[in-house]
């Protein structure tokens, strides 16, 4: 068994942007503007995200026009995910670190929705140890990756802020609405672009639009645990997902 993606490109195209609404009772009741400090409870020294974009930076005011089409990784991690009954009946999101590309499931492996996302500003598939209890300050630029992995995702909360959809709790890596608060990052020009190298912002977070995490992400997770499956971008896919075996292995 294999995902058709020829049918998800049609439910796609009746979404229209990939964003599906939910009546205004399903919506988690998630802040569209939240800090990049979101740590675990308990966890005062796990990283934040300060500014650190250069003012400099120019990029388009216009949305882009992206096609969601997915790469030939993430449909063939799809179709093994959905043939293997990997994600055990769960909700599961693949992330597609090289394209800046989230594509969301629910529990019936129906494509639900894509959106563009935010990812750590380094190339590179795992966390540096320990990275969860450092101060962003002494967090190396090199060291801002968003791991590669298959996660056991849930909401939880963020210390001083309402609830985010944890990936890995160790790390502090979690999936949130785009953060606002400073212009110079750019984070909506970011997400809007035409291109995915200017996607990578974020200390190992994941972010995406206010309406997507709401509309889409809030109400598949909001009562369950999914599967978060993120590609890699440096490592062998098998190297990574040990069970994993490509159409044709």
């Amino acid at each position: 068994m294999t995902f058709k993606w020829a049918a998800a490109a049609a439910v796609t195209v009746a979404l229209g942007c990939f964003v599906m609404p939910q009546p205004a009772s399903a919506q988690p009741s998630e802040p569209s503007d939240i800090s990049e400090a979101v740590v675990p409870p308990s966890e005062s020294a796990q990283p934040s995200e300060p500014s650190d974009a250069s003012e400099s930076v120019e990029l388009p005011s216009e949305p882009a026009n992206p096609s969601g089409w997915p790469s030939k990784e993430v449909i063939q991690m799809t179709d093994w995910v959905v043939a293997s009954g990997d994600n055990g009946g769960l909700p599961f999101i693949v992330i597609d670190k090289t394209a800046a590309d989230i594509f969301v499931f629910d529990a019936q492996s129906q494509f639900v929705g894509t959106t563009p996302a935010l990812i750590g500003s380094a190339p590179g598939d795992e966390s540096d140890p320990g990275i969860g209890d450092r101060e962003l300050s002494a967090i190396a630029p090199d060291k801002r990756t968003t791991p590669a992995g298959r996660f056991v995702a849930s909401f939880g909360p963020a210390e001083g802020y309402r609830q985010v959809l944890w990936v890995d709790f160790e790390t502090a890596v979690s999936m949130h609405p785009v953060v606002t608060t400073n212009k110079k990052e750019h984070r909506l020009q970011r997400l809007k672009s035409p291109t995915a190298e200017d996607n990578r912002i974020t200390y190992g977070c994941i972010n995406v639009s206010a309406d997507f995490y709401a509309n889409v992400v809030g109400p598949l997770f909001k009562d369950t645990q999914g599967i978060v499956y993120i590609l890699p971008e440096t490592k062998p896919v098998t190297e990574v997902f040990l069970a994993y075996r490509a159409p044709g292995q």
